[in-house]
Formats: C-alpha cells, sequence, structure tokens
C-alpha cells in the first residue's frame, strides 16, 4: 500500500511508546492518523504535536469502541489501516506462598480476565470492527483493501514467570493472526503481528539505569533495548509491501526470555 494524504490510519494505544512512534511514521508519510487511548492528558498533547485525531477509547466497552471508530471516520474518513498497539501486563505466580508469612495464594482470576480483555479480546474487538469498515472501500490500484497490524509480545512465546495472563493473550493475538488473515483474504486485506521483545517505552521508562543496563545485556545482538522508531518501521513495512500476509514476527535482537 503506498502511503500518502489519501490513506486514513488508526492506531491503538497510539499516544506514546510503539503506538506513538508508529503515528509519528504514518504522519510523516503524510497518512491520517486517529490516536485511539485512555489518557486523554497525553493523547490530547500527542495528536496536536503530530497533526493526529485524538479519540478517548477503551478497546475492553463495545459502546466507547464504536464511538472512537465513529470520530475517527468523521474526522479522517474510513480507515485504511489498523495498528494494534493497546495493551497491559501484570505478574502474579500462578500459585505460591508467602515467604514471610506462608499464605498460599492462586492467580486472581479477576486480574487474568483484565489482561485476556484489554490485550486479545480488546484486540480482536477493533480488528473485526475495522475490518467491518475497511469493506466499504474499493480495492486500491495496488491490490489492497486494507492492512491490520497487531502488537503481541516474545513472551507469547517465552512467557516469564508471572506472565501466565500475560503470555496467554499474546499468544492469543499470535494464534488469532492467520485465521484472520485467512478470513478476510477475498477482501484484499492483510493481517500480521508483530512480537516486541524488550523495548524502550514508557513501561521501562523509570526504571533505573542499571536495570535497563542489566536488561540490555540479556539481548543477542546488539545488546541494548529496542527503540519504537524500530518497530515503526518493521510496522510500516508490513504495510507497504503487498505480499506481507499472515505473519507473526518477532522483533527482538534474538533474545530468548529466561525464566524470570
Amino acid at each position: 500500500m503506498k502511503l500518502d494524504s489519501s490513506i486514513s490510519a488508526i492506531v491503538t494505544g497510539g499516544a506514546s511508546g510503539l503506538g506513538g512512534a508508529t503515528v509519528k511514521a504514518l504522519r510523516n508519510h503524510g497518512v491520517k492518523v486517529a490516536i485511539f487511548d485512555m489518557n486523554e492528558k497525553t493523547g490530547t498533547a500527542f495528536a496536536a504535536e503530530t497533526g493526529a485525531v485524538y479519540c478517548n477509547v477503551n478497546v475492553t466497552d463495545d459502546a466507547s469502541v464504536d464511538a472512537g471508530f465513529a470520530a475517527a471516520r468523521a474526522a479522517n474518513g474510513q480507515e485504511r489501516i489498523l495498528v494494534n498497539c493497546a495493551g497491559t501486563g501484570n505478574a502474579f505466580k500462578t500459585a505460591g506462598r508467602n515467604k514471610e508469612t506462608g499464605e498460599i495464594k492462586s492467580f486472581p482470576i479477576k486480574e487474568f480476565d483484565r489482561i485476556i480483555q484489554i490485550n486479545l479480546v480488546g484486540t480482536f474487538r477493533c480488528i473485526a470492527k475495522s475490518a467491518a469498515g475497511m469493506l466499504t472501500l474499493p480495492v486500491l490500484p495496488d491490490g489492497d483493501r486494507g492492512i491490520i497490524i497487531n502488537t503481541a509480545s516474545v513472551a507469547a512465546e517465552d512467557g516469564q514467570m508471572g506472565q501466565a495472563a500475560y503470555s496467554a493473550s499474546k499468544g492469543g493475538v499470535v494464534g488469532m493472526t492467520l485465521p484472520i488473515a485467512r478470513d478476510l483474504s477475498s477482501e484484499a486485506i492483510r493481517v500480521n503481528t508483530i512480537l516486541p521483545g524488550l523495548f524502550n517505552t514508557p513501561l521501562l521508562a523509570g526504571a533505573p539505569e542499571n536495570v535497563k543496563a542489566a536488561l540490555a545485556a540479556t539481548v543477542l545482538n546488539p545488546k541494548r533495548l529496542g527503540m519504537p522508531d524500530e518497530y515503526a518501521s518493521l510496522a510500516l513495512q508490513m504495510v507497504q509491501n503487498g505480499y506481507f500476509n499472515g505473519e507473526s514476527v518477532r522483533l527482538d535482537g534474538g533474545i530468548r526470555m529466561q525464566p524470570r
């Protein structure tokens, strides 16, 4: 797909981090972009900085997502590109005991469900609603009608201790990528997923430098954290390369996560 001002895109979780870098990269090509994010202060400021449109959207809520798509399409027209970056994580062992008190606890099911609802169901909700909108558009001369890019994690394959919910949610994103690409293949809509490793995003911004250095040292090569614009670069390659479809690609410097 050729990127220019005739193309509209939506980036969930687009107010910062991987999503924010993708917004900037798309805007640099003239693409009209709408940001879906729950952080209104950051989202509004970032939208003003980049010339994007901000929509306050909670991907776990049908009405909120519907309103976001309606607002984005009213401002920019029907999107041909959807990049799903909205997500979060937590850390609880499946079961364990408090070392001080000996109390035994299991993974809080509400916390497990919360992560699944945001990372997996929220991603699918946006995919389904965006794809339905894309079906109203004609196929472009290059053969594309639309492109959907999802964000999983290397934890989908190398989940660490405490990451049962997070790994399950991201593994689900990987697992649904090919079936969705097959569902939409006859409609000229491509679907791909990126599995980022350790990236220098706001999630790690507050960590001490020695902690970030230790994390960087676990990367095979280069021994550093990934940069958000490297994620954005791959996302744009997936958009622009019309033969990129049904793929889940690690972007991690060769890292294989250790148990802890």
